[in-house]
């Protein structure tokens, strides 16, 4: 698409979300569905389109780090500190809202989550609309989160009035999320970042918070992100004996494996070989469990990730899929 076309496509986003409708568009993470966050009834559009509880709060999106003093209020000092070292970037903030917030974007919380995505298409809709724009990802609730344009329609189809393609997010996985409107800095969703470098901002005190004491974000119900077949995660020293056993039983089976190779083919058996390195792997993880998805399968096998500090976000994904967080 050439330069000229993208601009009219922008300009005809912005005309669509500043007359109340819906724009998916791409971020570094994955396709959000957007609105006009300051009109609350193409918010509830959002929630009409996803199926999503009203009480389950959306994150804003902005241009630039100086919109959050249109958003929020009481921002304390470490809020500019992450915004200037991951913004743009796949971080959200939990802050405390501005007056002029409506309930719709917060869940009827007195906190608001906001971000800067670094995406060049998200930024160019950002920068033309000049407002901020409510964006949880654009799939229905619960589901996997989309990375591809393609996602959105067969998802959503003629709910959403525009679609703008930016190819394939880039990190496959949703942000960050961290939540600075109390006294400490607390980490309520792990994504692209990693602990180290938050860690370095916020002196060694990114540990998850216990979903039981967690401000209500995007991403925290105990099943999220989650394909329809059911899915199981498997250690890798059982996951070939019970590939055999499932198969003897003449279960149909999808299998998402990064160590473990297949012993044997089987009508009845697609294996999805991983990436073994995490950024690979959160990159294809959506994308393949969809794909495994549309095989109609009696299960979905994962073979168990490392319990290293780079996979935490992955773990978090996959056990959300599983519905055991």
């Amino acid at each position: 698409m050439s330069d000229s076309a993208k601009q009219k496509q922008i300009i005809q986003a912005v005309n669509i979300l500043q007359a109340g409708g819906l724009v998916a568009f791409p971020t570094e993470t994955v396709y959000g569905l957007g609105a006009d966050a300051s009109n609350p009834t193409a918010v509830r559009k959002i929630f009409a389109a996803k199926g999503r509880p009203a009480d389950h709060p959306v994150i804003v999106h902005l241009a630039a780090p100086e919109q959050l003093n249109t958003w929020a209020r009481d921002i304390p000092a470490i809020a500019w500190q992450l915004a200037a070292r991951f913004w743009p970037g796949a971080l959200t903030l939990i802050l405390k809202r501005a007056e002029h917030v409506c309930d719709q974007i917060t869940g009827g919380q007195d906190t608001i989550g906001l971000r800067v995505p670094s995406h060049p298409i998200a930024q160019a809709l950002l920068q033309a609309f000049g407002g901020g724009i409510a964006a949880p990802s654009a799939n229905k609730f619960g589901r996997i989160s989309p990375t591809q344009a393609a996602h959105v329609q067969q998802e959503l189809g003629d709910q959403v009035d525009l679609i703008l393609d930016g190819g394939a997010s880039h990190f496959g996985i949703e942000s960050t999320i961290i939540d600075v409107s109390g006294a400490t800095a607390r980490l309520l969703r792990p994504g692209a970042i990693p602990l180290s470098e938050l860690n370095n901002i916020i002196h060694g005190t990114a540990a998850l918070t216990p979903a039981k004491e967690m401000t209500r974000t995007s991403g925290m119900l105990l099943s999220h992100y989650a394909p329809v077949t059911p899915l199981k995660i498997v250690p890798k020293t059982t996951l070939s004996t019970l590939i055999k056993t499932l198969l003897s039983a003449d279960n149909k089976i999808g299998v998402l494996a990064h160590s473990v190779m297949p012993t044997e083919k089987h009508e009845h058996l697609t294996w999805y070989t991983m990436p073994a390195e995490p950024i690979s792997y959160a990159h294809e993880l959506y994308s393949t469990l969809r794909a495994a998805d549309a095989q109609k399968s009696t299960i979905i096998l994962v073979e168990a990730v490392p319990e290293q500090e780079a996979w935490l976000a992955v773990k978090d994904r996959l056990k959300k899929a599983e519905g055991t967080v």
